[in-house]
């Protein structure tokens, strides 16, 4: 699934495509369940006409914001991607929505397994959304102080915590593996046992990880491309991820993986002792 700098990355380049643009019409939408809300009916009369005024991200949402008040909120979850097309482009069989935009481009957004979903929201469904996440961790606000608060007082572990959207937003396997590995912590290590010390390690772990995988354009690891259908690089730049059997970087000692919550993790069972 796109983590916070896949999702990042994919706002970034979509962002001149659309900007100034009107959506001219639902050209397809052959999985009408992807719309989450309103109902299909209701989002077909409420789209079309509709001017993109600018693309950002929540959390692991792609957020297209329209006028008269309206955000078109997307969420990729494990196969989809968002790809700007000319007029002539042949839409794949996997491309279940199809928005055409003034000008004669289209907005694909293909999605092999169908677990995308999309929701056009009001005022009221945006601040939903957005109270339903954590903080954002590359949030200049978001400060040492901030992540011990969530950390303080929970036994789960430390995987389980920071891959939970409600407590941090936009983490997920890869960069989670990657953060504690850089800040030394074992993902069973309960959230409540990181000393102070541990928790300024992993804050700025977390940002270092992320401020990489957004320089590389995001890791393509399957699916993932972004606007414009590049590939990211940043899977050739992982420390930990992925690499169970391999020499960790810093001590030798072959790389391991555990499944936590049913996501794999990987860690070095030397440089981050339980």
């Amino acid at each position: 699934m796109p983590e916070l700098p896949e999702v990042e990355t994919v706002a970034r380049s979509l962002a001149p495509q659309l900007v100034g643009r009107q959506i001219a019409a639902l050209e397809q939408l052959d999985w009408e369940r992807m719309v989450e809300t309103p109902a299909v009916e209701r989002f077909r009369e409420l789209i079309i006409g509709r001017q993109i005024r600018r693309v950002g991200r929540r959390a692991k949402w792609v957020l297209i914001e329209l006028d008269a008040g309206w955000t078109l909120a997307i969420h990729l979850r494990m196969s989809g991607h968002l790809t700007v097309h000319g007029p002539d482009a042949i839409a794949r069989r996997h491309v279940h929505l199809v928005l055409q935009l003034s000008g004669g481009e289209r907005l694909f957004f293909d999605d092999e397994r169908k677990f995308g979903r999309v929701r056009l929201l009001d005022a009221a469904g945006l601040a939903a959304l957005d109270a339903a996440h954590g903080p954002e961790p590359l949030d200049e606000r978001f400060g040492v102080t901030d992540l011990a608060n969530i950390l303080s007082g929970r036994r789960i572990t430390l995987k389980q915590l920071l891959l939970d959207q409600r407590l941090l937003a936009g983490m997920g396997n890869i960069y989670v593996s990657e953060a504690l590995w850089i800040a030394r912590l074992h993902p069973l290590l309960p959230a409540c046992a990181v000393n102070p010390q541990e928790v300024g390690a992993l804050h700025a772990a977390i940002r270092q990880v992320l401020h990489q995988a957004i320089a590389h354009e995001g890791s393509s690891l399957r699916n993932y491309r972004d606007g414009y259908g590049k590939r990211g690089q940043n899977q050739e730049h992982f420390l930990v991820y992925d690499r169970a059997n391999q020499p960790c970087q810093r001590c030798g000692t072959p790389i391991e993986r555990l499944v936590i919550a049913q996501r794999s993790s990987f860690f070095c069972p030397l440089c981050q002792r339980l």
